[in-house]
């Protein structure tokens, strides 16, 4: 087998939500495989040292200021970050908010924000890349990051199942929509990985219990990640597309 099938070099990728959790993670990752990585979020100050970060290992980043929820701001990303590094052919869908709430509790205004930021900021970023990717007559790979609760269901997350079950939806059409341009769409799934989002929940009593509840006794490690996204980022996965791999140590196996 080809040893550089999961290379990265030459490719050009965009990680939303770079300022923290699993984009800052997985940007990092994409830069070690090769890729010249574009990284965004509204935290810009986070996203320069991430840059930083990613110049003295050897790898090379571009920052670019990106609110996922404004087609303005989406646009003016893209066009800055072609004019420095080409045209984006890897896209990691990563921006995401969540809201705790029982379902009954839940404002509009609140459902809304998770609505937006989820699935319509996925929505945004894709549409732009495919349009620029066919305009360039290039292939592409993007790679939305849903969620394990887009595929399960948990009490008190009713935004955010709603909004990620959505994304896995969108991935199946866009892969149909996008293939004859060459353009693969893909979904990662990951189970619960402590992140800023989810911290605190994790280090109550009833997170740690729920954690043993869990079939690997454990929370994913960030880095856990880079692997099957890196393999859907290159030609390792060259067939694989419409798919949602879940991350998560079987918990989609188990429903719990």
């Amino acid at each position: 087998m080809d040893q550089n099938i999961f290379s990265l070099a030459e490719k050009v990728a965009l990680v939303t939500g770079a300022s923290s959790g699993i984009g800052h993670c997985v940007a990092k990752g994409l830069a070690a495989a090769g890729a010249t990585v574009v990284v965004a979020a509204r935290r810009t100050e986070r996203l320069h040292a991430l840059v930083s970060e990613i110049d003295k290992a050897g790898g090379k980043a571009l920052a670019v200021t990106m609110d996922v929820t404004d087609r303005d701001s989406v646009n003016s990303a893209f066009e800055t970050a072609e004019s420095q590094v080409g045209t984006i052919n890897v896209i990691v869908n990563n921006a995401g908010v969540a809201d705790t709430n029982n379902f009954l509790k839940i404002t509009d205004q609140s459902r809304d924000f998770v609505m937006s930021t989820n699935f319509n900021g996925v929505w945004n970023v894709a549409q732009e890349a495919g349009r620029r990717l066919v305009e360039a007559q290039q292939p592409g790979s993007i790679i939305n990051i849903a969620s394990i609760l887009g595929l399960t269901s948990k009490p008190g997350q009713s935004a955010y199942c709603a909004s990620k079950g959505a994304v896995i939806q969108l991935t199946r059409a866009l892969s149909v929509d996008l293939m004859k341009h060459h353009i693969r769409v893909n979904a990662v799934a990951p189970g619960w990985f402590k992140t800023e989002i989810n911290d605190a929940y994790f280090e109550t009593q009833a997170g740690q219990e729920y954690i043993q509840r869990m079939p690997a006794r454990r929370l994913g490690q960030l880095e856990e990640l880079i692997g099957p996204i890196i393999m859907l980022a290159s030609d390792a996965g060259s067939f694989v597309n419409g798919a949602v791999l879940p991350v998560d140590g079987a918990i989609h196996a188990c429903g719990i």
